[in-house]
């Protein structure tokens, strides 16, 4: 407690008061707003040359108690204060009068520099007992709302502790992730790695067989000068092929109107040989031009027989050239050259393929392409002319059903 009395005022002088020329009420808020517990319990181990075992009311009570007079703790005290406010001790002491220390001392405390104020006002010369009981009241009062401030801030400070602990959680749960990221993503980076160098080996083997490859072409363009031209002439050779094989076909179809047209013309002549001399047509003859009447409607198609017996060929010219058709003929491959078969096939509309008289490769030839351009073909076992006769009947039929059409076409 202070004293009721306010002390004597301070000698007309320029020396400052030392620590323990204070009064005994002001040594309290010195030690304990100037002097942190830290280094003031640094202190007490130098000056002692041990360690204190106190607590940190116990250290200061002491140490309060030694400042009242000179003693090695009072004069280490004061060292230890003029070194560390060193600045604001030279500041004040610009400050000649009481009452400009006490602006000085207005303008240091709204500064904020508290503690090195208070110890250089407490210890100036011209700071008299008002000054000094207004400055520790002062004091007093920031220790009060000091202590109010602490609270608060250890009430923030729980605060903020139980809030780091929410967050250092959601970190570790981050970290955490980050990891399982991090490992997940390290995975994907050794599988594309090692696509990457699957694909590099794969393109080097093709790199390396396309080199190998263009190497055994130069080797044979080297053994074969003139081997592009060769192929040129194979393409060329290929083309003039099938060109060959479309004008022998037309040269068929032509070979063909040329002989229906020349035996219509004997057919004519006959006629008019027969309206002259010969008598009615007989009741049989009318009969059996009856039964060959469905046949007509063959006019105009060109019918293919392939086989046959070499002297059966008239026999189906003439039963084929009556229903109005033209007539084409291929032994099968016996005699004639089975190349020919083919453009006899694309000249032929319809197709009568006698089996028991043409060879295997005939017979598979006339079946493929009959399969793959859609033409009307009928085989017939028996090479006869009935068996001939009802093979037209049927390709007949069908020609009427089909609406009197072309019975071929391509699929």
């Amino acid at each position: 407690m202070r004293s009721s009395t306010p002390p004597a005022l301070a000698p007309a002088g320029s020396r400052r008061r030392r620590l323990w020329e204070l009064d005994g009420h002001a040594h309290c808020p010195v030690i304990g707003v100037c002097m942190p517990i830290a280094a003031l319990r640094r202190l007490v181990d130098k000056v002692l040359g041990g360690q204190a075992v106190a607590d940190d009311y116990e250290l200061h009570c002491g140490v309060v108690a030694d400042c009242r007079l000179r003693t090695p703790m009072a004069e280490a005290l004061q060292r230890e204060l003029d070194r560390r406010y060193a600045m604001p001790l030279r500041q004040a002491a610009k400050a000649k009068t009481t009452d400009a220390l006490k602006a000085w001392w207005r303008e240091a405390l709204s500064g904020g520099n508290v503690a090195g104020a208070f110890w250089s006002v407490i210890s100036h010369p011209r700071c008299d007992a008002v000054l000094e009981n207004a400055v520790l009241g002062e004091i007093h009062m920031l220790q009060h709302q000091l202590g109010m401030a602490q609270r608060a801030d250890l009430a923030r400070f729980e605060a903020l502790i139980d809030e780091n602990a929410v967050l250092a959680r959601e970190l570790a749960a981050a970290q955490q992730r980050s990891t399982r990221q991090q490992q997940e993503q390290a995975r994907r980076i050794e599988q594309q790695q090692a696509e990457i160098v699957r694909l590099r080996g794969e393109l080097m083997g093709r790199d390396t067989l396309l080199a190998q490859t263009r190497e055994q072409l130069q080797a044979l363009e080297e053994a074969t000068p003139q081997l592009k031209t060769r192929f040129e002439l194979m393409r060329e050779n290929q083309r003039q092929v099938e060109r060959i094989h479309e004008l022998q076909r037309a040269a068929l179809l032509l070979q063909q109107e040329a002989e229906r047209q020349r035996r219509r013309a004997d057919e004519a002549l006959a006629r008019l040989d027969d309206a002259a001399t010969a008598p009615a047509a007989s009741a049989e003859d009318h009969e059996s031009a009856s039964a060959r009447m469905p046949l007509r409607a063959l006019r105009d198609c060109a019918v293919l027989c392939v086989g046959g017996r070499p002297a059966s060929v008239p026999v189906y010219r003439q039963v084929i050239e009556r229903t109005g058709g033209r007539f084409l003929h291929h032994d099968g491959g016996e005699e004639d050259n089975p190349a020919k078969l083919d453009a006899t096939l694309a000249a032929a509309d319809l197709v009568i393929c006698q089996t028991g008289c043409i060879s295997h490769d005939a017979y598979w030839r006339v079946k493929d392409h009959c399969k793959r351009t859609g033409k009307r073909c009928v085989f017939v076992e028996t090479p006869s002319r009935a068996g001939l006769e009802r093979a037209l009947g049927e390709l007949g039929e069908l020609r009427r059903e089909a609406g009197d059409t072309p019975l071929s076409s391509t699929t």
